[in-house]
C-alpha cells in the first residue's frame, strides 16, 4: 500500500524505481525522485493488491548494456555484449546501443560473462535469455534476466552471423553448442561498429508525449555499420531521420548540480562553430568558464527573447529546432516542458538526453569533414535540465 511504498523508499533512498509486479514493455514503470510523487504514482497510476504488489527498487545512475545468451544446460554462448548509450533508466527498446562496448572495461565485460554463464546455468536454462545489467563504476548489478528471445536477437545475429533462433531452437531439440561448432563463452568480437537505433512515431501521434523512461514507446528500429563509431552513428541517426545539422545553435539551460557536466559538451559544441544561447545562470557561468554564451530568457520573462520566440521562426521555416533533456530531470517537470513547447512549436520531436549529445558531437564533427562546411540550413538544438523554473 502507499505507506508500505513510502517506507521502503525511504529505507533505499531516492531516486526510486516503482512498478507493477508483472509488466510488459515497462508499462507503468516510473523513476519517482521524492515522496509527494512516491504518492501520486500509488494513488493514481495503479492499483496495488496482495494479487497484484507494486514493486520499490533503488534506482542506480549508471551505464546499461544487456546481452543475449545460448545456454545448453552446460555450455552458455554469449554472442555479444550491447552497450546502452543513454543512461540508465531508459527502456531497452527505447535507447541507443553499440556492439562492441566502447567504454566498458575488460574487467567489466569479464565479470558481464561470468554473471551470464552463472545465471544461464543456475536457472536451467536450454534456449535463449536475455539479461540487461547496469554499471556503476566498476561494479555491475543484475537488473532482469529474461529466460526468452528479446528483440535485440535480429541485431545481434546480423552483426555477430549467428543464426541464434536456429542454434537455440536445435539446443532445445538435443544438439548441444559443441555440436553445433559453438564454444563456450564470449564470442570473439566483430572488426565493425554496429549502432541500433530506435525511430518513433511522435509526428504521428501527436499526443503522445516523447519523453523517453522506463516504459518503451519506439516502433521500430534501424542499424548503423561502418569501421569507426562515429561513421556507425551517422548511419544510424540518418535512417532513423534524425538529420544532424553541421552548424547552428545550441541552447543550455542546466540544473547547478549538472551545469561541471555540461561544460564539457558546452566548449565542444563551441569548438566546431555552433552558436551557444543559455538561460541567465547557465549563460552566467558558461562565459565566467570561457565559452561565449548569449542570454535568452526563460518563457514569461521576456516576450521578445524567450525560448518560445525562437519556435516563432521555427514556424516560418526560419530555424528547425530539435529538443535535448538531461536523464537527472523529473518526469513532471520534463511533461510541463514537453507540453509546452509542443503549444510554441507545433511539433513533437523527440527529447535526447545529455549522454547522447556525447555521441551527437561525434557524427556532427565527421559530417563537417564529409560536407566540407557547406551549410544547408541553420538548426538551433535546444539543451535542457531538471531546473524546475524553467517555465
Amino acid at each position: 500500500n502507499e505507506e508500505e511504498a513510502v517506507e521502503a523508499a525511504r529505507k533505499i533512498g531516492f531516486p526510486v524505481l516503482v512498478r507493477p509486479s508483472y509488466v510488459l514493455g515497462g508499462r507503468a514503470m516510473e523513476i519517482v525522485e521524492n515522496e509527494d510523487d512516491l504518492r501520486s504514482y500509488m494513488r493514481t497510476a495503479v492499483k496495488a493488491s496482495p494479487d497484484h504488489p507494486v514493486l520499490v527498487d533503488s534506482y542506480i545512475i549508471g551505464r546499461e548494456c544487456e546481452v543475449d545468451a545460448i545456454s545448453d544446460g552446460k555450455d552458455v554462448l554469449i554472442p555479444g555484449i550491447m552497450e546502452h548509450i543513454e543512461r540508465a533508466g531508459v527502456h531497452s527498446g527505447d535507447s541507443m546501443a553499440v556492439y562492441p562496448p566502447q567504454t566498458l572495461s575488460k574487467k567489466i565485460q569479464e565479470t558481464i560473462a561470468d554473471y551470464t554463464k552463472r545465471l544461464a546455468i543456475g536457472l536451467n536454462c536450454i534456449g535463449m535469455m536475455n539479461i540487461q545489467f547496469v554499471i556503476k563504476g566498476e561494479t555491475v548489478y543484475v537488473i532482469e534476466v529474461n529466460p526468452r528471445a528479446s528483440r535485440t536477437v535480429p541485431f545481434l545475429s546480423k552483426v555477430t552471423d549467428i543464426p541464434m533462433a536456429q542454434g537455440a531452437t536445435n539446443l532445445i531439440l538435443g544438439k548441444s553448442l559443441a555440436e553445433q561448432g559453438y564454444k563456450d563463452g564470449l564470442y570473439p568480437e566483430s572488426k565493425h561498429v554496429h549502432v541500433k537505433a530506435p525511430v518513433f512515431s511522435f509526428t504521428k501521434l501527436a499526443k503522445v508525449d516523447s519523453l523517453l523512461g522506463p516504459e518503451m514507446k519506439s516502433t521500430g528500429e534501424v542499424m548503423g555499420t561502418d569501421a569507426t563509431l562515429e561513421k556507425a552513428l551517422y548511419k544510424a541517426f540518418e535512417a532513423s531521420y534524425l538529420h544532424l545539422p553541421t552548424f547552428g545553435n545550441v541552447i543550455f539551460t542546466i540544473h547547478d548540480d549538472t551545469k561541471e557536466e555540461a561544460l564539457g559538451l558546452a566548449r565542444r559544441f563551441d569548438a566546431i562553430g555552433y552558436g551557444i544561447y543559455a538561460t541567465a545562470g547557465t549563460a552566467k557561468f558558461l562565459n565566467e568558464h570561457g565559452v561565449q554564451a548569449t542570454l535568452v530568457h526563460k518563457l514569461g520573462e521576456n516576450d521578445d527573447n524567450d525560448i518560445p520566440a525562437l519556435f516563432v521562426q521555427v514556424r516560418r521555416k526560419l530555424l528547425s529546432i530539435l529538443l535535448v533533456t538531461n536523464v537527472l530531470m523529473t518526469k513532471m517537470v520534463q511533461l510541463s516542458v514537453a507540453q509546452r513547447l509542443k503549444q510554441v512549436s507545433h511539433s513533437s520531436q523527440r527529447l535526447i538526453q545529455q549522454m547522447l549529445w556525447c555521441v551527437c558531437l561525434k557524427a556532427v564533427a565527421l559530417q563537417q569533414k564529409l560536407s566540407n562546411h557547406n551549410i544547408e540550413s541553420q538548426l538551433c538544438w535546444g539543451f535542457f535540465s531538471e531546473d524546475k523554473t524553467f517555465f
